[in-house]
């Protein structure tokens, strides 16, 4: 086995400015698992055309952090349970995103508003889907985008499913960031205003990640506790304290039978 520029299939990009070459070798050796069962050292080795010590410390490091692991009765390395574990994590968050999409699509037709499904990721809000309205005056969409939870409403739904003991884990100090002179930036604010949303089901924001825009969210965890949330989201001048409690129960509606098919 030896390097050649058709071994060297993941090239996505432009070469980096400042390449670090054992990070490159360390990711050629699991690139090599698209089409090896195993690798041994002499294989590694010769692959990247370094010496074997060389080839040993990059597997044990690949090791020590799970991404391969060695086979005791061959000694050859084989893919490790980290891999494994984000392979995983890569496909439920996709499946996930493939389950909700039926229901941003019914909420969308059913308000005509611009509609996320979002993940609660440590202290941030990660839209990971969304349809954006096509009415003149909208909100657009933030698919992709990461936001502070406590300024939004659909990061307000996700946080109000942790316990106090999580809650203060993740907000250890008072003072919170915040996106707008609307926004909740500090603690004791936050934890009573998912008091509120813990009582009614659903959370709401005014202004509070952008100027001019509102929102209403409800959420759901999947069978592994984590939180996601679905959101409606509203241009301030055409929100209003009813329409805000008929978007609550649609988005209760559509989580309650969303979070039923969630594996």
């Amino acid at each position: 086995m030896r390097s050649t520029d058709a071994d060297d299939r993941a090239k996505y990009g432009p070469p980096p400015q400042y390449p670090i070459e054992s990070v490159d070798n360390a990711l050629r050796l699991l690139l090599l698992f698209e089409t090896q069962p195993s690798i041994r050292l002499t294989d590694a080795s010769k692959y990247l055309g370094v010496a074997s010590s060389t080839a040993h410390r990059l597997m044990g490091m690949l090791l020590y952090r799970g991404f391969v692991r060695r086979n005791p009765a061959t000694r050859a390395y084989e893919p490790g349970q980290a891999l494994g574990s984000i392979a995983f994590a890569i496909r439920r968050q996709s499946d996930v995103r493939t389950v909700a999409r039926p229901f941003l699509e019914r909420l969308f037709d059913e308000t005509g508003e611009t509609v996320h499904f979002a993940r609660l990721e440590g202290t941030d809000t990660h839209f990971l889907d969304a349809i954006e309205s096509s009415r003149a005056v909208r909100v657009g969409s933030r698919q992709g985008r990461m936001i502070p939870a406590n300024c939004a409403a659909t990061g307000k739904a996700m946080l109000s499913r942790l316990s106090d003991d999580q809650l203060r884990n993740l907000y250890p100090q008072q003072e919170l960031p915040g996106l707008t002179k609307a926004s909740i930036t500090s603690r004791a604010d936050l934890e009573s205003a998912l008091d509120k949303i813990r009582q009614t089901g659903f959370a709401s924001s005014d202004e509070e990640s952008e100027d001019g825009v509102t929102s209403v969210a409800v959420a759901l965890t999947d069978p592994s506790g984590t939180p996601y949330a679905l959101n409606v989201s509203v241009p301030a001048h055409r929100m209003s304290d009813q329409l805000r409690v008929e978007l609550g129960a649609k988005l209760q509606a559509a989580a309650e039978e969303l979070q039923g098919l969630l594996v």
